[in-house]
């Protein structure tokens, strides 16, 4: 009865062994690293997802955001990072939200700080996980870069600019402003705790002239 219901309310695999122990069972999901040979088909499976969307980039993280693996259009996108925020492991959120990371970079900051902080809340709402609230407290406290980049009118919205229908991000680089979206995808039918909890997020160009820089790739990388 109680993986029934955590079925039905969606329960995250974590916190229905966390139910099964209140409840005085055993816990019946387990959890292994991701070198567990057992998890080799998962993680050839995520590399070839994330070899597979080149030229666009793509990372998968696991539930902190500390990323796991990523592809070669990743890379040049962290040029302007501070070395120190790519010292594994490396935390996803503080690179795109650090003032020394991806951030003086972003022209719509404020909406992009504010959908991922969403994202994040509503994984603290789910799991109640402590490192997860104390990630949230850290980077709702960074300041706006001084260098944060204003391409974008007060006045206008990025996500207006595309009818509503995506949320983007717009990252300037050398070869100007790429409009980017993106799609998260996770794995179907885990029964692993740790894969339950990997997600790729992948990144599309939202319009024709992102797309011709990245396809251009190896004259930018």
């Amino acid at each position: 009865m109680i993986i029934n219901l955590a079925e039905a309310l969606d329960v995250p695999l974590r916190e229905r062994n966390a139910l099964l122990l209140a409840a005085g069972y055993a816990p019946t999901y387990g959890e292994r690293s991701l070198a567990d040979p057992a998890l080799r088909i998962a993680r050839k499976a995520v590399e070839l997802v994330l070899a597979g969307h080149e030229p666009y980039p793509a990372l998968a993280i696991d539930r902190h955001w500390t990323m796991v693996s990523s592809n070669k259009a990743i890379p040049p996108l962290l040029k302007v990072v501070d070395p120190e925020l790519l010292r594994p492991p490396v935390n996803v959120l503080r690179l795109a939200l650090h003032p020394r990371g991806v951030a003086p970079r972003v022209a719509n900051y404020e909406e992009w700080r504010a959908h991922l902080l969403a994202r994040l809340r509503r994984q603290i709402q789910t799991t109640a996980d402590k490192p997860l609230a104390d990630l949230m407290q850290e980077i709702a406290a960074y300041p706006v870069p001084s260098e944060a980049v204003a391409q974008v009118p007060a006045e206008t919205s990025a996500f207006e600019e595309y009818a509503g229908v995506i949320g983007p991000l717009l990252l300037v680089t050398g070869e100007g402003r790429l409009n980017l979206f993106s799609t998260t995808t996770i794995f179907g039918t885990p029964v692993d705790i740790t894969l339950s909890e990997l997600a790729i997020e992948s990144f599309f160009p939202a319009d024709d002239a992102t797309a011709a820089v990245f396809h251009a790739g190896s004259a930018w990388r």
